[in-house]
């Protein structure tokens, strides 16, 4: 067991995509059973966000209703949630006023039935200093209103500065076999100089590291993925033959895809001076959590033999369309 924000979690966490990024989110009901399910497999650290659905309808909700019904569950959870997005919009907004209302409105919503134990700004606002942003935030810190501060999407000099500014919790950011930047660009390397878990979102790149996904017409219409570079059809083919080489891996080792992308992550969790990493999957089903909570043990010459087929392999497109990047401090 490893600590997030003072309590002990799992190694893998859980995404909390009920109502994540969906135009069709699943049912109540479906959502309950998979949140168990995370819950009954160890994985108690739970990631959602304001920002994931409407202003009245996002993650939080389904989080005041899944703990209305099981209030015996809220203590056992630590509960990361994003925001500092302007209301109904896909912007940042760091500022002192944008970033209480959205503390505040968390807060409204979980209505005590849940404490917030890490608050983060979705992304950084290029317009407000980020000693400005973690200062407010620190602030309900200090009125034990939330337990900490983590950050999202954001360069190893900022987490330097927000670090000076007040602890630092966590970072969390993209990171699976088809997203290893951390590994070069410093975020690793500062977060373990500051002794920061990294939590580890779409480690399973955004599904396409499952298998599950053969062409872009397998892709529903409805899902955001068809519009990221990586995922358009004059690359699709290249980028899907690190997905074969994982199933040729999975297929001797008798388990999945999934559970070798997983693994994979969970194997650099520490490992030649890293910082913990915690990946948080997102499921919708309790198949699909059941299958990503079965782990896996990769040798050491499993480990090596990906990384040799990482060297090899290039990913054409980058993780977000240019506007997104531009909101992603890497």
């Amino acid at each position: 067991m490893v600590k997030l924000a003072g309590k002990e979690v799992g190694q893998t966490g859980y995404g909390l995509m009920g109502l994540t990024w969906r135009a069709n989110p699943p049912s109540q009901e479906q959502s309950f059973r998979a949140m168990r399910a995370a819950l009954a497999n160890g994985a108690n650290a739970w990631n959602g966000g304001e920002i994931y659905g409407s202003p009245e309808r996002n993650s939080l909700h389904l989080l005041n209703e899944y703990f209305t019904k099981y209030p015996g569950d809220a203590d056992g959870i630590v509960l990361s949630i994003k925001g500092g997005f302007v209301p109904g919009q896909m912007f940042p907004d760091g500022s002192e006023k944008n970033v209480r209302r959205s503390i505040d409105e968390c807060l409204k919503v979980l209505d005590g039935k849940k404490f917030l134990d890490l608050f983060e700004c979705a992304r950084l606002d290029p317009k407000t200093p980020v000693e400005i942003t973690i200062g407010t935030i620190a602030e309900y810190v200090k009125a034990g209103k939330i337990g900490g501060i983590s950050l999202s999407e954001v360069n190893a000099q900022t987490i330097r500065r927000a670090s000076k500014a007040h602890k630092i919790s966590a970072v969390e950011v993209e990171f699976s076999l088809w997203a290893t930047d951390i590994l070069e660009n410093g975020i690793a390397q500062a977060c373990a100089e500051l002794d920061i878990p990294i939590i580890a979102y779409s480690p399973l790149g955004k599904g396409f590291l499952t298998g599950q996904i053969k062409s872009f017409d397998d892709i529903p219409e409805t899902s955001f993925i068809r519009l990221l570079p990586r995922f358009q059809r004059d690359v699709f083919d290249e980028n899907l033959k690190l997905v074969k080489e994982v199933e040729q891996l999975a297929a001797k080792k008798g388990s999945t895809p999934a559970q070798i992308a997983l693994a994979w992550v969970r194997a650099y969790s520490g490992r030649d001076g890293l910082p913990i990493i915690i990946p948080i999957p997102g499921a919708t089903t309790e198949e699909r959590i059941n299958e990503n909570m079965t782990e896996v043990t990769l040798s050491k010459d499993d480990v090596a033999a990906i990384d040799e087929i990482l060297k090899k392999t290039t990913i054409i497109g980058g993780r977000y369309h240019d506007a997104g990047m531009a909101l992603c401090e890497l």
